[in-house]
């Protein structure tokens, strides 16, 4: 079943959805324009098209390999890659100074979205690069920038991040890779390293990895981690490549997805001749972490978007073929496609909704993510960065959690097709499944979401997103389409609901933080479910003024109205019964012997 980026639905978001528009009107970049975007968009979805999306079944079928000590791609990989690299994808919202496009970080995020939608496995390793040069630009010597910010700009080379180890995962409070200084600049790195995605591959002809280690005199915890730049091959003065470094992937994890993806242990100065140099400041590791951490946040979201929506092609496409059954009260004839059943379109809907859903908050965050660094003014800058923080998590958790739930959808779509291999949809399933995992499981997503975001400001950010939600829901209201105006009563009761969470969650934590650790799952899902009807409201009163207007696609903006009000009945309808289980508090969590709850 072919695929095919959904360039249309994509504009529709950006331009009445995530505000994109604001970000021409900062005039921080030059040459944006609606022409620039609409050549971006459409080349975009000419290449992922064409060139990534006939490589997703080869790169499950056949994936990555570790031969003699190197990882081998899937096949169509390493061309498909110097492509890549040769339409300046990478260097899309890079800096102009190191041969980048300096455009909006919301168009590189708009990328990422057609990418992990034509293939997950390829698309996840250029996020990591595009994390690697935002920390070195943000903490990296001149030097260091000579060195590399060039190559991994453009992609000639990859990065990677490197966290992970057997004993520390996601508290990385117990790391024991060490950095020892020689004295010269350099540090000899011993280690070894867990779950390091691309951390070895053929594509290219070097790697940047960002190693968290530990000095020799380093504070115990967090406190004493800080992160050096490891070079797979040494990079001479003049930035040519050098000896190799004693960097060796020494195992492939055999993984439930993400065939493509290798997913390496990667071993540093097995042979003690491994060197890096300090990137930033000693003991000050995690800050730099935390730049890449949070940029691969809002990209884990969007590869949740973006495997969701081809899952929904194909379940879409499937039931407009597949004939089973006829109408109700029809006993003989030619059997429908069974999209005309209306069980299959409810679940069609579903998959249809959450991923515009997704879609609008993640989008919403990259232009916040744009706007709290290029807005005009200080007050609108830091109004977006609170936004930005507010949704990040979100966009992380929420996104993933309903790519797991759009997936296993478009598995029943299928029935027993999608159960096996050959219908091609338990691929997909399979794919979302890590996203709800790394960078940080949803969790702890969530439990940022109450604790450093909620708590941090006492709930000002949390707070005037509700109010943009309950104006969004004014204005629907005000329409004359019954379609809006249930759209609206639906969001302000839902918006109340998350009031009533969010005040909760305040008096609460400050009596005690277990009820904090025991509401954030819920308070998450209550809150993404807010935000993703908000951002619906907003592109079905969008479609409702341009079909007003004698503007568009008539037949296209209605079902943008339709999809929202489905959306609202199925998923805003939930808030009420979520605001019960935020406030139920710790004490329903309380312990249980491990011993009684298997008998």
């Amino acid at each position: 079943m072919t695929y095919k980026t959904p360039i249309k639905d994509i504009r529709f978001a950006l331009e009445n959805v995530a505000g994109f528009g604001a970000l021409e009107e900062t005039g921080a970049f030059e040459d944006l324009s609606d022409d620039l975007v609409e050549a971006i968009l459409e080349e975009m979805g000419r290449f992922c098209d064409e060139i990534i999306a006939p490589l997703n079944v080869e790169s499950d079928k056949h994936g990555a390999a570790l031969v003699d000590g190197v990882v081998r791609a899937t096949p169509g990989f390493k061309e498909a890659y110097a492509q890549y690299v040769e339409g300046g994808w990478n260097a899309l919202a890079c800096p102009v100074d190191f041969g980048g496009q300096d455009l909006p970080t919301t168009l590189a995020v708009v990328l990422i979205d057609a990418l992990n939608a034509a293939c997950m496995s390829f698309a996840i390793g250029t996020s990591l690069t595009t994390g690697a040069v935002k920390a070195l630009k943000a903490a990296a010597t001149d030097e260091q920038k000579a060195l590399y910010l060039e190559k991994l700009v453009s992609g000639e080379w990859t990065g990677t991040m490197n966290l992970t180890e057997s004993q520390a995962g996601s508290d990385l409070s117990d790391i024991k890779t060490k950095a020892e200084p020689m004295g010269d600049g350099r540090y000899r790195i011993t280690g070894q390293k867990i779950y390091i995605t691309y951390g070895d591959h053929d594509l290219t002809e070097n790697i940047v990895h960002l190693v968290l280690a530990r000095l020799p005199d380093a504070p115990e915890g967090t406190a004493g981690i800080s992160m050096f730049v490891v070079p797979k091959y040494r990079v001479n003065d003049d930035g040519s490549i050098g000896e190799p470094n004693d960097v060796q992937c020494v195992g492939l994890e055999e993984k439930l997805g993400l065939h493509g993806s290798p997913t390496c242990t990667m071993a540093f100065g097995d042979s003690g001749d491994c060197y890096g140099t300090l990137l930033g400041e000693e003991n000050k590791g995690l800050r730099n972490m935390f730049i890449m951490m949070n940029s691969a946040r809002l990209d884990v979201g969007m590869q949740g978007v973006g495997v969701a929506e081809r899952s929904f092609q194909h379940a879409l496409a499937y039931a407009q073929e597949r004939r089973q059954g006829r109408k109700p009260g029809v006993k003989t004839g030619k059997q429908v496609p069974i999209y005309e059943h209306p069980d299959v379109r409810r679940m069609l809907y579903a998959m249809k909704s959450l991923v515009e859903a997704s879609r609008g908050i993640c989008y919403a965050n990259a232009v916040a993510y744009d706007l709290a660094r290029t807005a005009s003014d200080d007050g609108k800058r830091k109004e977006a960065s609170a936004l930005e923080g507010l949704l990040t998590p979100i966009s992380k958790a929420w996104s993933t959690d309903r790519a797991n739930e759009i997936a296993s959808i478009g598995v029943q779509v299928l029935g027993g097709m999608g159960y096996v291999e050959e219908g091609g949809a338990a691929q997909f399933m399979r794919d979302a499944r890590i996203a709800a995992i790394y960078e940080g499981t949803n969790g702890i997503q969530a439990i940022d979401l109450v604790g450093r975001k909620l708590q941090g400001d006492g709930g000002a950010a949390a707070k005037r997103f509700i109010e943009m939600a309950r104006d969004t829901a004014q204005q629907a209201a005000s329409q004359d389409r019954d379609q809006i105006r249930s759209i609206g009563a639906r969001l302000a009761a839902a918006a109340d609901q998350l009031e009533a969470s969010t005040n909760w969650l305040l008096e609460a934590g400050l009596e005690d933080q277990e009820h904090l650790l025991a509401a954030a799952t819920p308070y998450l899902k209550q809150f993404g479910n807010v935000a993703g009807g908000c951002y619906l409201a907003r592109g079905a009163l969008a479609a409702a003024a341009a079909i007003d207007a004698g503007a568009g696609d008539k037949a296209y903006l209605q079902s943008k109205i339709g999809i929202a009000d489905f959306y609202a009945d199925n998923y805003l309808s939930e808030s009420e019964a979520l605001t019960t289980a935020v406030t139920a508090g710790a004490s329903k969590l309380a312990v249980i012997d491990p011993e009684l709850l298997s008998q």
